[in-house]
């Protein structure tokens, strides 16, 4: 009887080390360590600089109040709610994340942008400053996954 091999391991030589130059080694379980406490330790400003961040796109939606619906004008809210987008996990409030994609992709687009509903702006900037001052970190709390479902319900309506 004949044996059938119906497939073969082919090794690859793992070569970036040598493009490297062998600079990778294990990682550092201490350093990690490290890395977590220091995060840690700055955790209790998080709630803070979240704020912060907060007041600069309450303060960019102002803006657009008073100067009016311009390229730059909507520039520098979109890029406020970028900057929410990717902060608000970092510093504990993953809704507030999704709150913040939510309203950039309703902005996202440049050509459409000028035409965006400012009444559904207003939505998305009044949730993140309700669920902030309400300690409403993730979706998992009933007024947060309403909030955010709505929002995202409106934004993909709009084919955003």
């Amino acid at each position: 009887m004949s044996q059938h091999n119906p497939g073969q391991i082919i090794q690859v030589p793992n070569s970036l080390r040598a493009k490297v130059g062998g600079r990778l080694g294990a990682i550092d379980p201490n350093a990690i360590a490290k890395a977590e406490a220091a995060l840690k330790a700055l955790s209790s400003n998080f709630g803070q600089w979240l704020a912060d961040e907060v007041g600069k796109l309450e303060g960019a939606r102002q803006v657009i109040k008073t100067q009016g619906t311009t390229v730059e004008t909507m520039e520098a809210l979109y890029l406020r709610a970028h900057d929410l987008k990717g902060l608000g996990t970092t510093y504990e409030y993953p809704l507030i994340t999704r709150i913040a994609a939510s309203l950039c992709r309703l902005i996202d687009d440049k050509q459409k942008r000028l035409g965006a509903s400012m009444v559904l702006i207003d939505a998305h900037i009044d949730a993140v400053r309700a669920v902030l001052r309400d300690g409403i970190k993730t979706d998992d709390h009933p007024v947060g996954k309403v909030l955010v479902t709505e929002l995202e319900r409106q934004v993909a309506e709009l084919g955003a």
